[in-house]
């Protein structure tokens, strides 16, 4: 086997085998922490002490349950209910479940900011790797978009018959085959993926609104494009490439939007409508005054209400 030493040649595949281990070695290590990260779970003061947990199961009226679980989650930080409007309550760990955190039943736990439970991984995705995994579809991304144009060249080449060996042209094409398959299929997953951290979304959130203390809002996390970055990647740009925990919080409450100002931005600068009857007939006359009505019309209105 004889070792071409051009130069030009040399020196390409110098730089091929760099730019392949460098994308290897981020591919391997945000797989490696998507895997092995454990999902983060709600801390103590989310579950029910043992005197509370009692007093519910013995409680058999439902309404009654309710309003005992409204009362233990006003000492926490919850602004997200059910559909009925009732508190989120996770019968199985018996807690009081955090904003956009949900039971998984493959983990058997409740998992803070839950976004799915990933096969690929084996690992229930959440606050505490959802970064990893996002840099996981990239990396993958990239390396199967370098070993495809990379390989291509050969394909080429075997399809205008120069390839010798009939061994490489197998390799050649089933590997160009992988690459493109995997490549098509990620980019779809990746892209599903930023959207969602365009929006500050869950995938389980994308399917189903969440429900705040006044009502469904769609939007209700959605802090703007680059603050909605920040809360998965952190706000030092420097770890964004890199699988270091930089999500800020503690994955138990979010900032959340002003819900008026979601549902209408216009209502931000508008100024609350006052009802006190006792002050209604000067502010009404001093708004007035400083629109279209003369000074003797509220001069006679004024002589009249005396």
């Amino acid at each position: 086997f004889v070792i071409d030493v051009n130069t030009d040649f040399f020196l390409i595949s110098v730089i091929y085998l760099i730019l392949y281990h460098a994308i290897f070695v981020f591919f391997a290590w945000t797989y490696w922490k998507s895997i092995f990260t454990l999902p983060q779970q709600p801390n103590q003061k989310f579950h029910l002490s043992y005197t509370d947990k009692e007093r519910y199961e013995n409680e058999e009226r439902p309404e009654v349950q309710k309003q005992m679980l409204v009362d233990m989650a006003k000492k926490l930080p919850v602004y997200t209910r059910t559909g009925s409007g009732a508190v989120r309550f996770c019968d199985r760990c018996h807690l009081i479940k955090p904003d956009r955190c949900h039971h998984c039943s493959v983990c058997a736990m409740c998992v803070l900011k839950m976004d799915h439970h990933c096969p690929w991984v084996n690992n229930c995705i959440g606050f505490s790797n959802y970064k990893f995994f996002l840099q996981f579809l990239a990396y993958s991304v990239l390396y199967c978009l370098y070993i495809a144009t990379t390989v291509f060249s050969y394909f080429i080449k075997y399809w205008r018959g120069e390839l010798p060996s009939v061994r490489s042209k197998f390799h050649v094409l089933f590997l160009l085959f992988v690459a493109c398959m995997f490549f098509v299929s990620l980019v779809i997953l990746f892209g599903y993926h930023c959207w969602l951290v365009s929006r500050n979304k869950t995938t389980l959130e994308a399917f189903c609104t969440p429900v705040f203390t006044s009502g469904p809002e769609k939007n209700g996390f959605n802090l703007g494009f680059i603050k909605n970055i920040q809360q998965v990647f952190g706000d030092n740009k420097k770890f964004w490439l890199i699988p270091i925990g930089s999500s800020p919080g503690d994955g138990h409450s979010f900032p959340m939007r002003s819900m008026n100002e979601s549902q209408n931005p216009l209502l931000a600068n508008e100024e609350p409508w006052e009802d006190n009857e006792d002050d209604n007939r000067g502010k009404w006359v001093q708004r007035k005054s400083s629109s279209h009505i003369n000074p003797s019309t509220i001069r006679s209105m004024l002589i009249q209400s005396m």
